[in-house]
């Protein structure tokens, strides 16, 4: 089959699972929600969440294959075309918790919608961008918006969906989304680029974002958890999020070693010893430290920061073999990573199915043990001759990872209770962000000289088969099914 046809088949499958998603019980709607057509509310919030999960996604991966061109409109730089990507990784990773317990406080639609106008609006200033360092601030106000969105939109989904099983199937619909975008970011960056400018891949997120506002616009509004903000909190998880990445970008770049990166280090863990100290002492905690009492919670926690490590360390380091060593050109290289992206979406959709059937735990635990197979062989294959044998590893890397992030979330969601959806997402989303941050920094480390380059590689291989071997324990340690009991002690 085609690529296009494909993606022909992954629409027509997630139609028919929104379907399947906003059908109803008994004639009520799944929001529980009157004087509406049933499942109408739930089909217009899972809308509207998908669509702003795309446009992150797509953001996030695009504007990577854009800057050749940007360097040659905006005479920038390598530090700057760098903190291009940066910028909007940096806010987008130290913003996440703080913006996840916000969501649940004000209301997730209405987090929501700010963080999208303010998402559209940075978008068409980046569009403009008359310099480098313009683009550079609009990328950071895009990266904070992305921060207050992704919690919110996700928090939106377990709101709409009391039931477990329509639940799990809406994640899994949301995370096509993002891995659709995943899988045609790189691409879709450079036919843009290359058809009409780095300009349009800003230019294309207005009539999406649009539709996702005229969607809200029908949305039931969102319940709030009646607790104040904790700012010791927040400024603490802020400071401690931000000092940490920012660390591990720098350290990436230009040394672990240097008194910088050791000084933004050395932050982050005072940082963070200040926010354990806030949230015990705190009446109203933004993240109660009672729920890592959970094991669910914990695992999910520590699974979402494996698989970015996983996922984002092992394209970043082989976007860069491709081009380096064998020589391919970054729309080739794009190309070459598509029979495993373009399988996300089919396994996301599977593991809601299978989820259904057999619980989420096992989707978790096939997906996982499938993806370590599959760095296994990568770690075996990468540096031969037979690229066929190399794309077989990363379908099965990949559609694994695919095949176990829908069920980690459903699990999480099903763990805490729906008034504190934001917040748990939040902690999941940062985690993950973190984990792909480290990843790239640490890997890139290795393979940062010619010389080095296939020992740092396969080194770089190792440690995400480690990472995610031990992830894939964890997850064989995950409880059967949520004890209600644990949800009392993250009330406050």
């Amino acid at each position: 089959m085609s690529v296009d046809g494909a993606d022909r088949g992954t629409a027509v499958t997630a139609a028919r699972d929104v379907a399947a998603v906003t059908g109803t019980r008994d004639g009520e709607s799944s929001t529980g929600i009157t004087g509406r057509r049933p499942g109408s509310a739930g089909v217009v919030v899972l809308l509207a969440a998908l669509l702003g999960f795309f446009m992150l996604s797509l953001d996030s991966t695009a504007v990577n294959v854009a800057l050749p061109g940007i360097e040659r409109d905006l005479s920038g730089s390598t530090a700057g075309l760098q903190w291009v990507i940066d910028a909007y990784t940096l806010l987008f990773a130290a913003l996440l918790i703080s913006a996840g317990a916000v969501s649940d406080r004000v209301g997730a639609k209405r987090l929501y919608v700010i963080g999208l106008a303010a998402f559209l609006a940075a978008s068409a200033a980046c569009g403009l961008a008359p310099t480098l360092g313009f683009l550079i601030g609009g990328r950071a106000v895009q990266g904070s918006a992305a921060a207050v969105m992704l919690p919110a939109s996700l928090a939106l989904v377990r709101q709409a969906y009391a039931d477990p099983v329509r639940r799990a199937k809406a994640i899994a619909v949301w995370a096509v989304g993002g891995t659709v975008a995943m899988a045609g970011g790189p691409v879709a960056g450079g036919a843009l680029t290359s058809g009409l400018s780095w300009r349009a891949i800003f230019f294309l997120n207005l009539p999406t974002g649009l539709v996702a506002l005229a969607l809200l616009a029908r949305a039931p509004r969102s319940p709030r958890r009646a607790a104040p903000l904790d700012p010791a909190g927040q400024v603490t998880a802020v400071t401690a999020l931000a000092a940490l990445t920012f660390a591990v970008i720098e350290g990436g770049e230009t040394g672990f070693g240097r008194p910088t990166v050791l000084g933004c280090l050395a932050l982050a863990a005072v940082a963070m010893a200040g926010f354990a100290i806030a949230e015990t002492r705190a009446a109203h905690p933004m993240v109660p430290l009672a729920l890592f009492r959970s094991r669910a919670v914990t695992v999910c926690v520590a699974i979402g920061f494996a698989v970015n490590v996983a996922f984002y360390g092992v394209i970043f380091v082989l976007s860069l073999y491709f081009q380096r060593v064998l020589g391919q050109s970054a729309m080739t290289a794009g190309l070459m990573f598509l029979p495993m992206t373009a399988l996300l979406p089919v396994a996301n959709l599977i593991s809601a199915r299978l989820g259904a059937r057999s619980g989420p735990h096992l989707a978790i635990r096939a997906g996982l043990v499938v993806s370590v197979a599959g760095l296994v062989a990568l770690l075996v294959v990468s540096t031969g001759p037979d690229r066929v044998l190399l794309g077989a590893a990363l379908v099965l890397a990949g559609t694994g990872l695919g095949f176990a992030v829908p069920s980690v979330i459903v699990v999480l969601l099903d763990a805490i209770p729906a008034d504190q959806a934001g917040m748990a997402a939040g902690l999941l989303n940062s985690s993950r962000q973190v984990g792909g941050t480290l990843a790239v920094a640490v890997f890139g480390a290795l393979i940062a000289s010619r010389a080095s380059f296939q020992p740092g590689m396969r080194a770089s291989l190792l440690i995400a088969v480690v990472v995610l071997f031990a992830a894939t324990v964890a997850a064989f340690a995950l409880p059967r099914r949520r004890n209600e009991n644990e949800l009392t002690v993250l009330g406050g």
